[in-house]
């Protein structure tokens, strides 16, 4: 799967299609409207759907191009649904001289997937980040908010195997 684009089904809830509406109809008379219903759709969803982004931008009267024009300029919007795990491992000059770059290297083949991406199944992805400001730790990864740190590639692996153990992959 490693280089294999997966294209996610946009899944939406009611409640989820409930509670944007009610954001919406609240901004869209809003002056500057449309970074805090980016902010709001992310946090109901998980990340920017196209079919959400085209709500917004419908709402709110801008264009579809300026709404992702904005959304790709802040690095805290995504567009692609994170996993149920979220494995950031740090690549800051203390971890990757202390070896994080093979430890990514071993998630990237295990998971089947590139920093970020997310398996098919939607149980882990996988990201790399430049300081989590633990360099004491080095090297160090989290897992959504569980830090790891004074890993060496066994360490690493064994932490990869106990989320494995629990999720599972298809990757």
């Amino acid at each position: 799967m490693i280089g294999q684009t997966v294209v996610f089904e946009f899944i939406e809830t009611t409640s989820q299609a409930e509670e944007l509406a009610a954001v919406l109809e609240r901004l869209k008379n809003q002056a500057g409207g449309q970074m805090p219903a980016l902010q709001e759709a992310q946090r109901i969803y998980g990340y920017l759907p196209i079919e959400v982004l085209q709500r917004i931008a419908k709402e709110l009267a801008v264009s579809l191009e300026k709404l992702y024009s904005t959304a790709t300029f802040y690095s805290q919007f995504t567009f692609v649904p994170k996993g149920e795990y979220t494995i950031s491992i740090c690549m800051g000059t203390a971890c990757y001289v202390k070896g994080a770059g093979n430890i990514l290297d071993s998630y990237e083949l295990e998971l089947g997937i590139k920093a970020g991406e997310t398996t098919a199944d939607r149980k882990f992805t996988l990201e790399s980040c430049r300081c989590i400001g633990a360099c004491g730790l080095a090297p160090v990864l989290t897992v959504n908010e569980e830090v790891y740190g004074r890993l060496t590639q066994k360490k690493g692996d064994k932490v990869l195997a106990t989320y494995l153990k629990r999720g599972g992959t298809d990757g």
